[in-house]
């Protein structure tokens, strides 16, 4: 299958750390039809599975292997018989924006958590486990730290760390606190209120008292809060002097910041590489499948013939930036030399030469080389696919107004559960339609024994049907509340849905909305897709229009 005869590109982010961190890098994996024979569409979105090997190399198992997609059911591409008539709905990709990608010209895409999917349950443990030991080895906290375990199934993404109060936090799309935990004990709605609810002002929850878990690379360190949060309030004499909610958090985010920058989780995964382009020529092989066991080298750079160009380093979310100076080196793939290339970019003509030669692997940079590189006339001609709605998402839209897709690998299983709960769905709306009904009786009768010149006896009736009608609604109401129990646990014991919170959209689904063009489980369904496909949102409905249309 290929793509139109112009040149499609590829971008993606490479480097293991922290998103947040100045050492995260973007790995711009960038395809031609014309480079690659075989197809943009393997490029894309049907590389091979690895072997057993490569998941040796690449750090016993903690990195999934991209999905194949070359048969079964389950495994057609776009061009096989049948397919594109029936995707499974955990396959599917969904818009919020119009995007045609006849009038896309270059691709990109992230590697962490996009092309490569972390295991969590031991990738993110790596992260917990290299945290605890700065925490307890260079920031002196005490040693039985180093006994605790971490349930990776516990947090999930969306959740607001309350660093003043030691509170993390579920919201909706209105920023109001629906789901608080103190530690891992659940708040009451009192304690919501009187924490949240009775401030003269609308708090934004962006300041520097709170901290956004809008990563999958932020799970084992909110974990890690909360149960440090349980500690220091059992146990106030053994952490250090001083501490508190927000030094805490502090100490957390400068162990997570050391395991990044001295290189922890990455010699634990790559087996101590020495250069950026090292993890990330471990982590591509190891997702194509080019390792060869019987090499003296673990891996080769093979995969490169499926990419244009290739940029680690790039310090992201800066990379977006207009006023990023940072300088561009040139990476020789086989030695990991670094060499000047600013000068060698001069201009477009120049640089589109070069793409053609085996230079195609390069270090830091900005946004506006990539541009260069290119030759891009419009920013709109760049899809970028990502799977962080700061770093890879927001920025590049509201920077550089590059077309976005969301890559969220829980949304597979969450759309398998919101299959399974309909019926609990349709009950939830029953009993809020059944409690509607009854409150608006009481209101009525209420009135009129307030309002009307009724006789003794009138009144009475009215006063007893009112009492039996608030007995019907508290029971309506305790049926609601155990169903939707049910339903949220369904979801998640702790947290319930990712894009929900009640009938309201949650913080993390709003902001998908807002800013992702598309988005889906994973960046292979792309080979499920015709590469000219012209992605059209549904249609939008205010709540007037529900009723009216039979919604």
């Amino acid at each position: 299958m290929w793509l139109p005869k112009r040149s499609v590109a590829a971008l993606c982010v490479s480097a293991l750390s922290d998103p947040a961190s100045s050492s995260l890098s973007l790995l711009l994996l960038l395809s031609s039809p014309s480079a690659n024979p075989r197809g943009c569409s393997r490029r894309v979105s049907s590389l091979p599975r690895p072997s057993m090997a490569a998941a040796e190399a690449a750090g016993k198992g903690e990195i999934r292997a991209m999905g194949d997609l070359r048969g079964g059911d389950e495994g057609r591409v776009w061009s096989s018989s049948g397919s594109g008539l029936s995707i499974p709905m955990g396959k599917q990709i969904f818009c919020n924006r119009s995007l045609n990608m006849k009038n896309i010209t270059a691709v990109g895409f992230d590697m962490d958590y996009t092309l490569a999917q972390y295991k969590p349950e031991t990738f993110e443990a790596l992260a917990y486990q290299g945290t605890i030991a700065k925490l307890v080895n260079d920031l002196k906290y005490p040693d039985e730290l180093l006994k605790w375990n971490f349930d990776w199934k516990y947090m999930v993404r969306g959740l607001v760390l309350d660093k003043k109060r030691g509170n993390i936090l579920k919201m909706d799309r209105h920023k109001y606190v629906k789901v608080a935990y103190h530690g891992f004990r659940e708040m009451s709605k009192e304690e919501k209120v009187a924490a949240y609810g009775n401030t003269l002002t609308r708090d934004s929850f962006d300041g520097a008292d709170y901290v956004v878990i809008d990563t999958l690379f932020s799970l084992a360190e909110a974990y890690l809060f909360a149960q440090l949060v349980d500690f220091i309030d059992n146990n106030p004499e053994k952490v250090p002097w001083g501490t508190d909610y927000p030094g805490m958090c502090r100490d957390v985010r400068f162990a997570v910041d050391l395991c990044h920058r001295d290189g922890t989780l990455k010699k634990m995964v790559t087996m101590d590489p020495g250069s950026l382009w090292d993890y990330t020529n471990v982590v591509m092989n190891f997702l194509c499948g080019f390792h060869d066991s019987d090499d003296d080298c673990p891996c080769n750079s093979k995969w490169l013939e499926y990419f244009d160009v290739v940029i680690t380093g790039s310090v992201k979310p800066s990379f977006f930036l207009e006023d990023n100076h940072a300088s561009l080196f040139e990476v020789e793939a086989e030695s990991g030399k670094l060499l000047n290339a600013d000068l060698q970019i001069g201009s477009p003509t120049s640089a589109l030469k070069r793409l053609k030669t085996a230079h195609k692997v390069y270090q830091g940079g900005s946004a506006g080389h990539l541009h260069r590189l290119l030759s891009i006339a419009s920013s709109s001609q760049v899809l970028y696919v990502g799977d962080h709605i700061y770093g890879d998402i927001l920025r590049s839209k509201k920077v550089l107004g590059w077309r976005t897709m969301l890559v969220i690998p829980e949304l597979e299983e969450e759309v398998k559960l919101l299959s399974e709960s309909k019926d609990t769905r349709k009950e939830l709306r029953q009993y809020r339609r059944e409690r509607d009904l009854v409150e608006d009786k009481i209101h009525r009768l209420e009135w009129s024994i307030v309002f009307e010149d009724l006789a003794y006896d009138e009144k009475q009736r009215l006063i007893s049907e009112v009492h039996d009608l608030k007995v019907q609604r508290e029971h309506v109401r305790r049926l609601h509340q155990d169903a939707q129990r049910i339903c949220h646990q369904k979801f998640h014991k702790v947290w319930g849905q990712l894009m929900k919170t009640g009938f309201q959209n949650s913080r993390f689904a709003h902001q998908v909305e807002r800013f992702a063009c598309l988005y889906t489980s994973q960046v292979t369904n792309l080979g499920l897709y015709s590469p000219e496909k012209y992605y059209r949102p549904s249609e939008d409905f205010m709540p007037h229009e529900f009723d009216v249309l039979g919604l």
